[in-house]
């Protein structure tokens, strides 16, 4: 029946995605780990290392997550001395994440490990840029009311 092929796994974007995803956290894992890092831990950095001084708040929304979500994971890097929190200079109430000098030194060896995975991607910059264009397109395509950034 045609509903039957409409419900197949290999016919789903959603399971291509998620797949996807999964293998792309995959690669990462291990590379991370050489430095320390989680996922979640380097995204967090790479979020600060372009724009330091945001807030925990700011931070949570361009990760599509809720401030409380990643507060443990600020703490934690913020335990191995890579950010510190810092109190905004007109509102003592704000608290701004800034880099440590472990923290600047942490981005080189993050390039690396950008520069690895494109290599093992097995496809050029161009169709990487095209493919995260058109992902990014997709995702503000959905429904407003799941909150996606």
């Amino acid at each position: 029946m045609k509903e039957d092929h409409q419900l197949q796994l290999d016919n789903q974007l959603c399971f291509a995605v998620y797949s996807t995803s999964l293998a792309i956290t995959q690669l990462y894992k291990p590379l991370l780990s050489s430095i320390g890092l989680t996922y979640t831990q380097y995204l967090i950095m790479l979020i600060i290392w372009q724009d330091e001084g945001l807030n925990l708040k700011d931070i949570a929304h361009k990760l599509n997550q809720q401030p409380g979500a990643i507060a443990p994971v600020v703490k934690r890097l913020e335990a191995l001395n890579y950010l510190q929190r810092v109190r905004h200079p007109d509102d003592d109430r704000q608290l701004s994440l800034t880099l440590t000098e472990k923290g600047v030194a942490l981005k080189s060896k993050a390039m690396q490990i950008t520069q690895h995975v494109k290599a093992q991607s097995g496809i050029d910059e161009t169709e990487m840029a095209d493919l995260k264009q058109r992902l990014d397109a997709f995702r503000h395509k959905l429904p407003k009311h799941i909150n996606l950034p």
